[in-house]
C-alpha cells in the first residue's frame, strides 16, 4: 500500500489539473441548451476511465448518457464493488454572487472554487485517480470493479432506476460505494449512518379569471395570494412540527444509543448561527439542531409566485398563485404517502373561493444504513489511516434517491464516504472543494479497495 499511497503523493498536481479540466465542463443537465456540454462531460469521464485502465463506453438512455466501466480482473472469487456518482451539475445562477466564474476553477485559501467542484464531479474524480493508483502500481486492483456516473442526478434521476433494472445482471456485486456527501469537520472524516428521502410538490391556487384592480374588487373576491399565505401557515404548528394530519405515523422511532451518538459529536449552535447570519434556530422543538438535520422530516417552502413583484407599487389583486414545497423524509416515510395525506391537508383548509391543485414534481425514499459489519469497519479503517482521526458516524439531511433502489435492485449494501465539507455551497453560488480532502481522500479510497478485497 506504501507504492500506491506514494504514487498519489507523486501525481496530486497531476490529479488536480485533470479535475479542473472536468470542473470547466458546464454539463448542467437542467438546461437543454447545455446538452452537448453534458454528453461531453461523459465522454471525457469515459477516455480518463479507460486511461486508468479501466473498460469504458456510453450507454445511452432516454436522457443523458450514462457512462459505465468494468474492470474484471480479480476474478469470480474476488468480490466486485460498483462505484456510483454523477456528471451532471446544478445551474450556476445567480451568477453575479460568484467571486470567481462558476465554470473557471480558481484556488483559494486551500479550496477550489467551481460549480461541481463538491457535487459531485470532484468526488467522483477522487475514484477515478484511486482505480488508477492500483492499477499503475500494482497492475492489478483487489477487487472486481464497476463505475456507474450518470447525467442526470440533478433533474432527479428519471432514466437511472430502468437503467439499473434492464442491466441487473452486468451491475451485480457486493457493495455499492458512493461519494457525493460531507465528512463531518475538517479533518474529520465520517460514514453517513442515515439519508432523508424527499417529496416535491407545487400548488397551484387559482381565483378569479385574471388580475383584478385591488380597490374595484379587493374584498368580496377571494385573493389568492392571500389563500396560498393561509395554506402555507398551515402547514406547521407553534412548536415547528408539521402539522398535517397523519404526518409522523410513519416516522421511525430513532434508539437511544443513536440518539447519544449524535449528542457526542462536537456541535456548536452560537457558531451555526453565526455562520449562516441568523439571529435564531428554528424547526421541530424538543430535538437538538444534528437530530433535525438528519434524523427528524421537515416541511419547507423552496419558492413563491404571486401577483406584482417588480418595482414599485401595483394595486393588483392576483388571479392566481403558487408555491414550491418540499419534505425532508425520514424512515419508513414514502413520497406517496405524504402526497395523499397532503392532498387531504389542502382539501380541509382552503378557503371557497379558489380552487387548489396540488402537482407532484419528484421524490425518493429515504435510507437507513446497518452501521456494524465489514463494510463500515473497512471504511473507517482507510479513512482513520488516511486521515489520521477516527472516523465518525453522521447522518445527512439530504437525499440520494438511488441509494435504496441500488439495495433493493442489486441486493448489495450501500457505504456512502464523502469528503466535501459542511458549508461548502452545494447547489449555490461559490460551491468549493477542499484540496486537502481531495488528496487525503484519494489515498482513503484506495485503501478502502484493498481491505475490501
Amino acid at each position: 500500500m506504501s507504492e500506491i499511497l506514494r504514487y498519489i503523493d507523486q501525481n496530486s498536481s497531476r490529479f488536480r489539473a485533470e479535475m479542473y479540466d472536468f470542473l470547466r465542463i458546464p454539463s448542467v443537465s437542467a438546461k437543454s441548451e447545455h446538452d452537448s456540454d453534458t454528453r461531453g462531460a461523459a465522454e471525457w469521464l469515459a477516455q480518463r476511465l479507460r486511461d486508468a485502465g479501466l473498460e469504458a463506453e456510453l450507454r445511452e438512455t432516454p436522457g443523458h448518457p450514462v457512462v459505465l466501466g468494468h474492470w474484471r480482473g480479480a476474478g469470480p472469487d474476488s468480490p466486485t464493488v460498483l462505484i456510483y456518482g454523477h456528471y451532471d451539475v446544478q445551474p450556476p445562477e445567480p451568477l453575479e454572487e460568484w467571486t470567481s466564474p462558476p465554470f473557471e476553477p480558481t484556488e483559494r485559501d486551500g479550496r477550489v472554487y467551481a460549480r461541481g467542484s463538491a457535487d459531485d464531479k470532484g468526488q467522483l474524480y477522487m475514484h477515478v485517480k484511486a482505480l488508477e493508483a492500483h492499477l499503475a502500481t500494482q497492475g492489478s486492483l483487489p477487487v472486481n470493479v464497476i463505475v456507474l456516473a450518470e447525467g442526470e442526478e440533478e433533474v432527479g434521476s428519471a432514466n437511472l432506476v430502468p437503467f439499473v433494472e434492464q442491466n441487473a445482471a452486468e451491475l451485480a456485486c457486493d457493495a455499492v460505494v458512493i461519494s457525493d456527501s460531507n465528512m463531518y469537520a475538517p479533518g474529520m472524516p465520517s460514514v453517513l449512518f442515515s439519508l432523508r428521502g424527499l417529496a416535491y410538490f407545487e400548488i397551484h391556487v387559482r381565483g378569479p379569471r385574471s388580475d383584478l384592480h385591488s380597490g374595484q374588487f379587493g374584498g368580496p373576491v377571494v385573493n389568492p395570494g392571500n389563500a396560498l399565505a393561509k395554506i402555507v401557515a398551515s402547514l406547521h404548528d407553534a412548536d415547528g412540527r408539521v402539522a398535517i394530519e397523519g404526518f409522523y405515523d410513519d416516522v421511525l422511532e430513532w434508539d437511544e444509543e443513536t440518539r447519544d451518538q449524535i449528542r457526542s459529536l462536537p456541535f456548536d449552535d452560537t457558531a451555526y448561527k453565526a455562520d449562516l447570519k441568523v439571529a435564531a434556530l428554528g424547526g421541530e422543538k424538543g430535538w437538538s439542531t444534528l437530530e433535525k438535520l438528519w434524523i427528524r422530516p421537515t416541511c419547507d417552502v423552496n419558492g413563491m409566485l404571486c401577483g406584482y413583484t417588480g418595482e414599485g407599487a401595483k394595486t393588483v389583486l392576483p388571479g392566481k398563485a403558487m408555491a414550491k414545497v418540499s419534505f425532508r423524509l425520514v424512515p419508513s416515510q414514502t413520497p406517496e404517502r405524504v402526497k395523499k395525506l397532503l392532498e387531504a391537508h389542502l382539501a380541509r383548509v382552503s378557503p371557497p373561493g379558489v380552487t387548489v391543485e396540488l402537482v407532484e414534481l419528484h421524490g425518493g425514499r429515504p435510507w437507513k444504513a446497518k452501521v456494524e459489519g465489514k463494510l463500515v469497519e473497512a471504511a473507517s479503517e482507510a479513512l482513520e489511516q488516511a486521515f489520521g482521526t477516527r472516523a465518525v458516524l453522521q447522518g445527512e439531511g439530504g437525499s440520494i434517491p438511488i441509494v435504496v433502489d441500488f439495495e433493493e435492485k442489486l441486493k448489495a449494501s450501500a457505504l456512502l464516504v464523502g469528503f466535501a465539507l459542511p458549508g461548502c455551497n452545494l447547489h449555490a453560488p461559490n460551491e468549493w472543494f477542499p484540496l486537502d480532502a481531495f488528496h487525503k481522500g484519494i489515498g482513503a479510497l484506495a485503501i478502502l479497495y484493498g481491505k475490501l478485497g
